[in-house]
This record gives structure tokens, C-alpha cells and sequence, in this order.
């Protein structure tokens, strides 16, 4: 019989494997705003957004807060330093209207952050009730991560074609969530990880579903997509596509 603490930590690292390939995913597309030295029409809310999401992810892996959480807590603290990286490039060539919105935004978060982390260590007692506050927070913004490609999935469907949501990232994304929903479903359970990346899951087959259906309408449908529409601006993590969310 497999150990169930093994077979979670094998899980958890796989899962970890695949989260850490959606935090490098938009990479190619900082390294082009890097050569051309302007960001364009990138916009940095996807990555302001995950910025929030990790922290909280990394406060609930703590010891304190939730413990048996170190594979959450360690790819979240990855994919923190990455959004900050991908922020810094944003922010060394936008102008300055996009420097100043990084970094309203940014102090917002770090503000609300602080708030509930002082509010959680001082006023709540226990794993149990400090679980309870940050995980619901951190589901509450990593489904909001996980069905924002809902606006492409319309997309998909208004045009017929799968131009604007690429294969590799929704099979990424539902391989994503269903690593983590089984993640959480090993003793010790964990509802927090199960509910956020079990919605996740479905997104990610929903997507997959689409491209199945529309995909041979590809070549034939993508000659008549509206010129004017514009790709994603960039790759949101668990976010455009689909986010990493854990």
C-alpha cells in the first residue's frame, strides 16, 4: 500500500514542476519588451494581480498559518520572485504613467496584505481559524485567476477559432488544477487548495473541450478573425489563458 504522505509529496512535486513551467511561460514576452526596450501595449495587470495571489498562497503555507504546506508555500515564493522580476522589466521601459500605475497598485496590495496578516497573527488563534480566513481569501483570487480566460473561451466561440487560445497552455492549465485538487484530496485533506484548483481543473478541460470542437476551423477561420483583434497582451499566470493558481 502506498504511504499517502508519499504519494502527496510526489503530487505536490509534480505539481510544482508544472506551476513552476506557467510562472516561466511569459518570459519570452518580458525578453521581447526588453529588446525593443518598450513595452508597447503590454499591460502589467496580470502580473499585479498574481503578485497578490502568491502572497497569499505563501502566508497560508506557513507553519503557522497552515501546516503540512511546504510544496504550496515553496512554488508560490518562486512564483513571487517572478512576478516581481517581470514587473521590474515592465516598470525600467513603461512610461511613466505605466511606472506610476505599477506602483499605486503594488502599495495597495502591500497595504491590504499587511492589514490581514497583522489582523490574522494578532487577532485569530490557531491554525484552524487562521486557515480559515487566508485560504478563503486566497481561493477568493485564485478563481478569479482561474475563470478570467473566460473572456477568450467567448472569443473562441464568437469566432470559431482557436487562434487566441493556445493548446499547450489550456492542456498546462488543466494538468495544473487536477495535480493540485489530487494534491489536496490526500490526507492531510486540504478544501482550501481543493476548491480553487478544482475549479480550475474544469476551466482548464472546458478550454481543452473548446479547442477540440473548433480547432479544425482553425485554418479555414482564422483568414476571417477581425484584423483589428489583438492577441492577449501578455501571458496571466493561473490569468488571460489561465493562471497559475495552487
Amino acid at each position: 500500500m502506498v504511504n499517502p504522505a508519499i504519494a502527496r509529496n510526489v503530487v505536490g512535486i509534480i505539481g510544482n514542476v508544472i506551476s513552476f513551467g506557467l510562472f516561466f511561460s511569459p518570459a519570452p514576452t518580458f525578453y521581447g519588451i526588453v529588446k525593443k526596450k518598450s513595452v508597447e501595449e503590454f499591460k502589467p495587470d496580470p502580473y499585479i494581480a498574481t503578485v497578490l495571489n502568491c502572497a497569499f498562497w505563501v502566508f497560508y503555507g506557513m507553519p503557522f498559518v497552515h501546516p503540512n504546506s511546504i510544496l504550496v508555500l515553496t512554488i508560490n515564493s518562486v512564483g513571487l520572485v517572478f512576478e516581481f522580476f517581470y514587473l521590474t522589466i515592465y516598470y525600467i521601459y513603461a512610461t511613466n504613467k505605466g511606472r506610476m500605475k505599477v506602483l499605486i497598485f503594488l502599495l495597495i496590495e502591500l497595504i491590504f496584505f499587511a492589514a490581514v496578516a497583522l489582523v490574522t497573527m494578532l487577532a485569530l488563534h490557531g491554525t484552524k481559524k487562521r486557515s480559515l480566513v487566508v485560504g478563503i481569501l486566497a481561493d477568493i483570487f485564485n478563481v478569479m485567476m482561474y475563470v478570467s480566460p473566460l473572456t477568450v473561451m467567448a472569443k473562441v466561440i464568437k469566432t470559431k477559432s482557436v487562434k487566441y487560445m493556445p493548446f499547450w497552455l489550456s492542456m498546462a492549465n488543466f494538468l495544473n488544477g487536477l495535480c493540485w485538487t489530487t494534491y489536496a484530496l490526500i490526507h492531510p485533506f486540504d478544501r482550501y487548495v481543493l476548491i480553487s484548483n478544482g475549479i480550475g481543473a474544469i476551466s482548464g478541460l472546458v478550454q481543452l473541450l473548446l479547442y477540440a470542437c473548433y480547432c479544425s476551423c482553425k485554418s479555414e477561420n482564422d483568414d476571417d478573425v477581425d484584423h483589428n483583434l489583438k492577441p492577449p497582451t501578455g501571458v496571466q499566470l493561473s490569468n488571460l489563458n489561465g493562471t497559475v493558481a495552487v
